[in-house]
């Protein structure tokens, strides 16, 4: 190592110190241990690959699900000067070979992958002829058919060990359960089992749960009490502008966020964001992921989560600075009944899996047993009215078959118009002498974009309609042209969903999912669903400890802070004097109805106000109940 792995974190993220576990991470990598890290939102996962990948020789492959996200952290490294790409299926598959090609020759120290291309073989190869430092898996809980997020395509990442044998491999993921962490390691052929984990308790940030029927309303009192910066979440797009308007309305500065918006002013409103141009976002659970804003003082959720996992990580955006900060999950009955019809939603029928499959095919004139690679423009209302498929019935079904690695759907990422000139200079050059107006044309790409000889170039019709003193419209035709010649690569902008089929078509019948396997990852949902609900509807326990206990942790202690705790601290009463009162009452309950003279005779150690005020606690709470003749049994 040519540089200290505190000199590469000062250099290039000019950090004096790592956060709490860091160093633990990377120094386990790079002793050469497979190693998965818990951390929760927020806790750096990213330094744990990026700091140990430049400290070793050879190159970093990252497997990420999200293209946003690993075009934010491939932007983010090239800001620091370090050589970072990624390959994933809605690149054009030139703009792919010519990334491969520079990682191959050693030009690129991290290279973001999306896990359906591990089973190519150009990925195949690359493994076999380039020295790989560290397999860093992201977003590790998709590995898991038990996790909340199971995606097939990563139970690829074990069988391209072979190909890397002596490489480490460091899974990190934010959220997951004991069962799951133990999957994890299985799936991903981990040498011996290396956890590394931080606890999930954040001191700092108090959770409340609040059952209220005027959730407007309480959201002012809420963000009239809380100051600085905070997010709402909501579960539909058009709740989010509604929302926004109201609070701007009551004179709280805010703005709305969904994947619907064009990336240009999704930027525009992010950006405004943190720099506290505008005070609250109502979003989506697009917004959020990958976003550095430490000072976010409340995260409201006004809807219910689909599940605990989903609804800690994004919770865990409020209070990064370890301020005190607030947690609020606002629901109401209807919510519960709306989040049950929401999961039959979201897992269509098989038989309507296949014919939506067999609906996207015909839609878009694709023949059974062609299209793989083939990139699409997705505009899943047209092609839901087409077919007469039910909006998020169709959606749910593309999900699906995204997540059994038949197809990719990307958000709607704007993506600018880029150009690449593949012909050799011997070709170009015959071709602009044989050809005087594209000589002129051609010379007015190279001159205006560098590069563009060696890699894709984002760029402007518009612009360079202007400069080669032709219409928009002409530049195009010629652009098309060109590509059908074979001598550029040309990608039109769009700010539509992207649809790759990862595969050639097959005809609907032959799509394969097993019902076994289909009634599994309902039935998982459906647990994970009815926890959230479990703790939406819990008033007995300190929240928490409720999710702690969810993760794994057994041994918390009440927080004092949360809505539980803060209607048993009305008592008067210690942690210690409550907790002894029931050590002693509870056991009584159990085994026979009894009266109160009795339990305050056998609490004779404490105030008999005192035991009268725990035992009306645990009735409001529904823990004692009263029996005909008025004794108390539990």
């Amino acid at each position: 190592m040519s540089q200290s792995i505190q000199q590469i974190l000062t250099r290039h993220w000019g950090f004096s110190s790592f956060r709490p576990l860091q160093e633990e991470i990377i120094q386990s990598v790079l002793d050469g241990k497979d190693t998965l890290a818990l951390l929760p939102t927020g806790g750096g996962k990213s330094i744990c690959y990026q700091v140990p990948a430049l400290a070793m020789e050879g190159m970093c492959l990252v497997i990420s699900p999200l293209i946003a996200l690993m075009k934010d952290q491939v932007d983010g490294l090239k800001s620091k000067g370090i050589a970072a790409a990624a390959v994933h299926s809605g690149m054009h598959p030139d703009e792919q070979e010519r990334v491969l090609s520079n990682a191959r020759f050693g030009a690129i120290k991290l290279l973001y992958i999306s896990p359906e291309r591990l089973a190519t073989e150009r990925i195949r190869e690359l493994l076999r002829k380039t020295r790989i430092n560290l397999l860093a898996v992201d977003e590790a809980h998709c590995v898991s058919q038990w996790g909340y997020d199971f995606r097939p395509p990563y139970l690829k990442i074990a069988d391209i060990r072979p190909f890397i044998q002596g490489t480490p491999l460091l899974a990190l993921t934010a959220t997951a359960t004991p069962k799951v962490v133990k999957d994890i390691q299985e799936k991903l052929q981990f040498k011996q089992e290396h956890l590394i984990r931080t606890s999930f308790d954040r001191k700092n940030l108090d959770y409340l749960v609040i059952k209220e029927e005027d959730k407007p309303g309480r959201l002012l009192k809420i963000l009239n009490k809380v100051k600085g910066s905070g997010i709402i979440y909501v579960r539909n797009r058009r709740e989010t502008k509604l929302i926004a308007e109201f609070l701007k309305k009551n004179k709280i500065s805010a703005d709305y966020y969904h994947a619907g918006l064009l990336q240009k002013a999704r930027d525009q409103k992010q950006n405004a964001w943190i720099r506290e141009e505008c005070r609250i976002m109502v979003a989506t659970n697009a917004f959020g992921m990958g976003i550095d804003k430490h000072n976010v003082r409340v995260v409201i959720h006004m809807d219910l989560p689909e599940c605990i996992e989903a609804y800690f990580q994004e919770a865990g955006r409020a209070g990064r600075d370890e301020k005190r900060s607030y947690a609020v999950l606002l629901y109401e009955n209807a919510d519960i009944l709306g989040a049950r019809k929401n999961l039959t939603q979201a897992f269509p029928g098989i038989s309507t899996i296949r014919s939506v499959y067999q609906a996207l095919g015909n839609y878009f004139q694709i023949p059974a047993g062609s299209g793989k690679d083939a990139r699409l423009d997705m505009d899943l209302s047209a092609f839901a009215s087409e077919y007469k498929f039910p909006t998020v019935i169709a959606y749910n079904s593309l999900k699906f078959l995204e997540k059994e690695g038949y197809i990719m759907l990307s958000d709607a990422l704007h993506r600018q118009s880029r150009i690449y000139v593949k012909a050799d200079k011997e070709t170009l050059y015959r071709f602009q002498v044989e050809n005087e107006f594209y000589d002129l044309l051609l010379k007015t790409i190279l001159r205006s974009y560098s590069g563009v000889l060696t890699e894709f170039v984002g760029f402007s019709e518009a612009e360079l309609a202007r400069r080669a003193g032709i219409s928009t419209d002409e530049l195009v035709k010629h652009l098309k042209r060109l590509e059908k010649l074979k001598l550029i690569d040309y990608t039109p902008a769009s700010d539509k969903p992207l649809l790759v089929y990862l595969d050639d078509r097959l005809d609907g019948k032959d799509i394969r999912i097993s019902p076994v396997y289909y009634q599994d990852r309902l039935e998982e949902a459906r647990q994970r669903l009815e926890a959230m609900i479990f703790y939406a509807e819990s008033t007995k326990k300190c929240r928490n400890q409720q999710l702690l206990e969810y993760f794994g942790e057994k041994t918390s202690k009440r927080c004092g802070r949360c809505d539980v705790c803060l209607e048993r601290n009305k008592l008067g009463l210690s942690e210690m004097e409550f907790d002894g009162i029931v050590k002693i009452i509870k056991p009584i309950l159990k085994s026979e109805a009894t009266g109160i003279e009795q339990l305050v005779n056998a609490a004779s150690d404490y105030n008999e106000d005192k035991v009268i005020l725990v035992l009306r606690w645990l009735m409001d709470n529904g823990k004692v109940k009263k029996d005909a003749d008025g004794k108390y049994v539990w």
